[in-house]
C-alpha cells in the first residue's frame, strides 16, 4: 500500500523528522509469481555476474570493411532488415521505403515503385533481421548483398559483427527515401567510400594496429557524445586515425586526389558517421553474453517500426515482441506526431550495452535534439541504474564522479520496479519515401519484459522437474 505516503511523510518532515524518500513502485501487473520462481534460481547470481562480464570483457576493434555479399554472404535477392523478423505485409511505410530503395540499388528493378509487387509476392526475395546474421542496422536497418559494411572484431576471441555505413542525415535509405539522390549517394558509397575506407582500415589492421572502437567509445562519452544520437567527437576521432591511410593507400593506388577529398569531406560532415562503429561494437560486447542459461540480463532490444523485440542471455535467440511505440521530441520544419512512423532501428543496441539513452548524463546537449532538459539527462542516466546488473569500468560518467554507465538490463528490476528502458532516437515519416521527420526519446513496451519473465520462469521450473 503506497496511498497516503507522501502526506505522512511530510507531516513527519514537518516535524523536523528526518525523512527517507524512496521512489517504490509496485511490480508489474500479474509478475509476482514468476518474479518469486526467478528469484528462487541457484543459477541466477552466478549467471548474470557471467553473463555482465563477458559484455565488460569485450574489446572491439575495426578490422575491415568489405560488401555484405563477401562478410555476411548474402545472396542476391536476399535482403536484412533491423529489429525481429516480419513480413512485407506487416511492413511499416519506412521499412518499405527501405526496401524498394534497395531493390533498385541492387538493379532489381529501375523504378521503386516496381518493387512493391516483388515483395509482396516474395518469390525473388527473402527479409531476414540483421541480428540473425551477425549485423545491426540503424533505423530501417535495410542492407543487401553490394553494399559496404564495417567489419568488428573481438581480438580476444576473433568474434565478428557488421555494420553498413552510415548516410547521413534527412532523406537517406535507412529512413525510408529512396529518391535519385539517396540511390546517387548510396552507389558513390559503394564505388568510392568503401574501396577507399577498405585500403585505410586494412592498412592500420595489417600493421597491427587496428582502429580501437571500444576505445574511441570510452574517449568520446568523456568528451560531450553518448555514441547514440551525438557521435561527433567519435567521428573526429576516426577521421583521425584513418586519414593519413585512407590518403596514403589512396596515393598509392592512384585514386584521384578530388575522390579522396569527397570521402574525408562526407565523413567529417556527417557527425552520426561513427554510430555505425558504436552499434556492431555494442552488438559484439553483447553477443558474448548470450546463451546462459539462468541469466535474466537483456542482450538486443530492436525495433522494425511495427514491432519492439528483446531476446534474453537465457532465453536462446527467442524473440519477446509487442508493438513499437511513438516517439516523444522534436520534429524537423513542418512535420508533426502524425507524420512520424512507430520507433525503428537496431540502435537501441547501444542503450542495451549500457551507452545512448542510458548515458544521456554524459551528453546534456543531447536534449537539444532530442527534447527533455539538462536535469532529465542527468535523472535518466541514475534512474538506469536501478534496472541494471552493474556498471562498465571503462565507459564512465564524468559529471557523476566517473561512474561507470548502468550496464546490464535485468529482466526481473524492469518487471519489479516498473522502470523501462531509456532510448533515444531519430524518427523516421511513416510514409514510405518521407525520410528524417525528427528525433526524441522512447522505451519499449512494457509487455514485452513480462513475456521474457514468464519463459525464464517456465525454464526455471523445468530445470527443478529435470533436476528432481
Amino acid at each position: 500500500m503506497s496511498t497516503g505516503t507522501d502526506l505522512l511523510a511530510d507531516a513527519a518532515a514537518d516535524q523536523a523528522v528526518p525523512v527517507t524518500r524512496v521512489d517504490w513502485r509496485p511490480p508489474m501487473d500479474g509478475t509476482a509469481a514468476d518474479l518469486a520462481t526467478v528469484a528462487t534460481d541457484p543459477l541466477r547470481r552466478a549467471a548474470n555476474e557471467r553473463a555482465l562480464a563477458a559484455m565488460l570483457d569485450v574489446t572491439a576493434t575495426l578490422v575491415d570493411v568489405a560488401p555484405a555479399s563477401e562478410v555476411l554472404g548474402l545472396a542476391p535477392g536476399e535482403f536484412l532488415h533491423a529489429g525481429p523478423p516480419i513480413t512485407w505485409e506487416r511492413a511499416s511505410g519506412p521499412l518499405r521505403g527501405a526496401l524498394m530503395g534497395g531493390a533498385v540499388l541492387e538493379g532489381l528493378v529501375t523504378d521503386p515503385e516496381d518493387a512493391v509487387a516483388l515483395f509482396a509476392s516474395g518469390s525473388a526475395v527473402s527479409l531476414e533481421p540483421c541480428h540473425h546474421r551477425g549485423a545491426v542496422g540503424p533505423m530501417a536497418g535495410v542492407v543487401t548483398p553490394g553494399m559496404w559494411m564495417f567489419v568488428i572484431e573481438d581480438a580476444a576471441t576473433g568474434r565478428r559483427t557488421c555494420c553498413s555505413l552510415n548516410e547521413g542525415l534527412g532523406k537517406v535509405l535507412r529512413y525510408g527515401a529512396y529518391g535519385p539522390e539517396v540511390i546517387e549517394r548510396l552507389r558513390w558509397m559503394g564505388d568510392v567510400l568503401g574501396p577507399l575506407l577498405r585500403g585505410a582500415v586494412r592498412a592500420r589492421r595489417d600493421a597491427g594496429e587496428p582502429v580501437d572502437v571500444t576505445g574511441v567509445l570510452t574517449q568520446m562519452l568523456q568528451m560531450g557524445d553518448e555514441a547514440h544520437n551525438r557521435n561527433r567527437a567519435g567521428t573526429l576521432m576516426l577521421l583521425r586515425d584513418l586519414g593519413p591511410d585512407l590518403v596514403a593507400t589512396a596515393a598509392a593506388a592512384g585514386v584521384p586526389s578530388s575522390d579522396v577529398a569527397a570521402a574525408l569531406r562526407f565523413v567529417g560532415g556527417n557527425d552520426h558517421f561513427f554510430l555505425n562503429l558504436a552499434m556492431p561494437a555494442c552488438k559484439l560486447a553483447l553477443d558474448a553474453a548470450r546463451d546462459v542459461e539462468g541469466s535474466t540480463m537483456v542482450v538486443a532490444m530492436a525495433r522494425n517500426g511495427t514491432d519492439f523485440g528483446i531476446q534474453v542471455s537465457g532465453t536462446g535467440d527467442e524473440w519477446f515482441t509487442g508493438p513499437a511505440q511513438l516517439a516523444d521530441g522534436l520534429f524537423l520544419g513542418d512535420y508533426g506526431p502524425d507524420d512520424a512512423n512507430p520507433d525503428i532501428g537496431d540502435s537501441a543496441i547501444t542503450e542495451t550495452a549500457g551507452i545512448g539513452g542510458f548515458a544521456m548524463a554524459t551528453a546534456p546537449a543531447i536534449v537539444r535534439f532530442v527534447g527533455g532538459t539538462v536535469p532529465d539527462a542527468l535523472a535518466t542516466t541514475r534512474r538506469m541504474r536501478e534496472i541494471t546488473l552493474g556498471e562498465s569500468r571503462r565507459w564512465t560518467v564524468p559529471v557523476l564522479e566517473f561512474a561507470g554507465v548502468p550496464s546490464g538490463i535485468d529482466v526481473t528490476r524492469v518487471c519489479r520496479t516498473g522502470i523501462l528502458p531509456q532510448i533515444n532516437t531519430g524518427m523516421a515519416g511513416r510514409v514510405a519515401g518521407v525520410g528524417q521527420v525528427g528525433a526524441g526519446l522512447v522505451t519499449p513496451p512494457a509487455g514485452i519484459f513480462p513475456q521474457a519473465l514468464a519463459r525464464l520462469a517456465e525454464r526455471t521450473v523445468l530445470r527443478r522437474g529435470a533436476a528432481a
